[in-house]
Formats: C-alpha cells, sequence, structure tokens
C-alpha cells in the first residue's frame, strides 16, 4: 500500500498491510528542540521523509494584515509586544518564556467588560481569498506523492481563550453567556471557514479541536460544553461534510475526555486524539466506542517517549497496535509533541516497532 491509501482503508476500519503511523508534530508543526535533533539527524532529507511518515499536512498563507492594529488592545506593553515579533495575527502575545517552545499567554481582552468594545476588536482575514491562494494545489501534489494529507482548521475554545483569558472566558461562561457566544461564534466562523476551504482543497483530514479536560476529567461541565460548543462543533464537521463527504473530521483534546466521546460522535467526529494513556486506557477505548471512531496518537509523551528505554517504546507501540489498530482505525502517533528530553533512538524505536509489529 502506499501512504494514502494505507491511511484510508485505516480510517474506513480496514485491515491493512502495516499501521499509519507518523510523529504529531508533522500534521501541526515541529517545536524548536525536536526540529532542531531531527534536522541533525535526517538531513538532508526532511523527517516526513526520511522515516516515511504516512500523513502531512498544508497550511494557508499568513495574513498580510498589519501587526500594528492592535496596538491599542495591548496596553502599556504594547510597543514591546509588537517588536517582539511574538504577536499573531489574531492579537495574542505568546511572550516567549526561558524554556524550550513554552509560552505565557497574554490575552488582548482580558479584563475588558464593556461589551460595545468588544465587539470593535480587529479579527483576522482568514476568509479572504489570497490567504487559499495554491492550497488546492499542494495537495494535489501531496497526493500524487502518495501522502495522506491534513489541514488545521483551528479551535474554538482556545482561541477563544487566548484572546479573552482563560479566567475570563470561564466567567462569562457563567456570568455573562451572551459575551461568551460572541467569542465561540466568532472563533467558530473562521474555523467552520477554514474547514470547508481545506475540504475544497481535498484534504483527506480536517483537523480541529480544543483541550476540553485535564487528566482528571472535564474543565467544565457536560452541560456547559454541550450549550456553547457542541453546537458549533457540529456545524464544522457539517462544513466540512457538504464540501467534501469523504473528508474526515479530526478532534483533539488532551486529557481525559471520556465523557464527551457520545456527544464528539453524535457530532459527527471522525478521529479522536490524543487519547493520552496517561489518564485513558486506549484498549478499554477501543473496545467502547472502536466501532464508531477511529483514533490518532495514543503513545505516551510524558513517560514512555521522553524517558523510556528503545524497548520500552518498541513494547508500548505493539501494545497500542495490538490493541487498538485490530480491524483498522488506528493512526499511531505519539499523544502530543515530543517533550526536548525525549532521545533520537526513541523516536527511530517507534517506527521500527511500528513497521515491524504485524497487523492483528
Amino acid at each position: 500500500m502506499i501512504s494514502r491509501e494505507r491511511v484510508l482503508t485505516a480510517l474506513a476500519h480496514k485491515p491493512t498491510d502495516r499501521v499509519p503511523r507518523l510523529l504529531y508534530e508533522e500534521a501541526i508543526g515541529y517545536t524548536p528542540p525536536i526540529e532542531k535533533l531531527l534536522r541533525e539527524h535526517c538531513t538532508p532529507e526532511s523527517p516526513r521523509d526520511h522515516f516515511g511518515m504516512d500523513i502531512t499536512s498544508v497550511e494557508f498563507h499568513p495574513s498580510k494584515l498589519p501587526r500594528s492594529r492592535f496596538t491599542d488592545w495591548l496596553g502599556a506593553d504594547a510597543d514591546a509586544a509588537l517588536a517582539s515579533g511574538q504577536v499573531d495575527e489574531w492579537g495574542v502575545w505568546w511572550r516567549m518564556g526561558d524554556f524550550h517552545h513554552f509560552a505565557h499567554v497574554e490575552s488582548p481582552l482580558q479584563g475588558l467588560h464593556d461589551f460595545a468594545r468588544l465587539k470593535d476588536y480587529p479579527w483576522p482575514d482568514l476568509d479572504q481569498p489570497y490567504r487559499w491562494q495554491g492550497v488546492r494545489e499542494r495537495v494535489a501534489t501531496l497526493h500524487e506523492r502518495g501522502f495522506a494529507v491534513a489541514g488545521y482548521a483551528g479551535s474554538v475554545f482556545e482561541q477563544s481563550w487566548y484572546l479573552r483569558g482563560l479566567e475570563d472566558l470561564m466567567m462569562d461562561m457563567l456570568a455573562a453567556p451572551e459575551t461568551a457566544h460572541w467569542f465561540f461564534e466568532r472563533s467558530a466562523a473562521l474555523q467552520q471557514f477554514a474547514a470547508e476551504q481545506f475540504a475544497r482543497a481535498g484534504v483527506d483530514i480536517v483537523i480541529t479541536g480544543d483541550d476540553i479536560a485535564g487528566q482528571r476529567g472535564m474543565l467544565m461541565r457536560l452541560d456547559l460544553w454541550r450549550e456553547f460548543l457542541k453546537p458549533r462543533l457540529a456545524a464544522t464537521v457539517r462544513a466540512v461534510k457538504q464540501a467534501r463527504p469523504e473528508t474526515f473530521v479530526f478532534y483533539h483534546s488532551d486529557g481525559n475526555v471520556e465523557a464527551a466521546i457520545p456527544d464528539l460522535i453524535e457530532a459527527g467526529i471522525d478521529i479522536l486524539n490524543p487519547i493520552q494513556p496517561e489518564c485513558m486506557d486506549p484498549a478499554a477505548i477501543k473496545r467502547k466506542f472502536g466501532d464508531r471512531l477511529s483514533f490518532w496518537g495514543s503513545v505516551s509523551v510524558q513517560r514512555t517517549m521522553p524517558f523510556g528505554t528503545p524497548d520500552e517504546v518498541r513494547s508500548e507501540v505493539r501494545a497500542r497496535i495490538r490493541d487498538v489498530g485490530r480491524g483498522g482505525g488506528l493512526i499511531l502517533a505519539p499523544a502530543h509533541v515530543l517533550g526536548p528530553e525525549t532521545p533520537w533512538e526513541n523516536i527511530v524505536a517507534f517506527f521500527e516497532a511500528a513497521d515491524e509489529t504485524p497487523m492483528a
């Protein structure tokens, strides 16, 4: 099988020659320490080509709008924020720390409670045609090379709290629901537009997601998630399926999201990521939901990939293929981006075990 055939067959819950596999970063972007490690070992090849990953990604073009439009919203530190080059197209300042890729999120609308003023905020121009020029052609080129292709359409809850501040947004959901709905609706409209454009461009997988859980359970009551976020997620799925029915929709949430899985299925999600093994049992989740969902991830990035031995990595990979890959429905990957402690030998062991382990 070529990679795209392998991925689409697995997502159709049919047997494949081997499990489809990749590093999660290939779909969402590499963090600086892992990018450096891979460059040292993979050059002159890309990591994707060196390991023969089965899925790669395409992106839309950067915004041409000036970041200076956020000057009045960034407060007393506006000059420093803009000079840092760390303000994104949403006006969020990702103030970089001194530890690898971690950053402090400076939310430009935190503490602002004048709803009329909030409505004046300058949003991104993701819905402009120039942002999408050439995407269809890049997808076609990657398909010709045999890859399955994903496109990241963005988040709704996370993007809203990046703008509003997590504490303020959670309080809005309880005490000022009109404000919370406004943030979610504006963010969701752009997610839906991006998801539809990726589907029209021919991507195989549209990536969406929000971290709505911690390792001990949901970050909010399930009824609040159903009120504020589930309908907007379902609308994104509908936009994708109307544009290209064969495109799969992927949903990411770290943590123990099991309580929301039936609702995610009802909303139309095809693929759940990452099945974080520190707080969810991948084998149990497969048994319970594997007839209705596919899974992407499941290999520990808190324990095994950074701190295990190569043999321990191989053992976990074999267990995932046996317990989750049976009958298809698994895209094997580390559960999230690799930590800077991850040794090269463990990355090699991940791919070797994925390629050597027969499908059950």
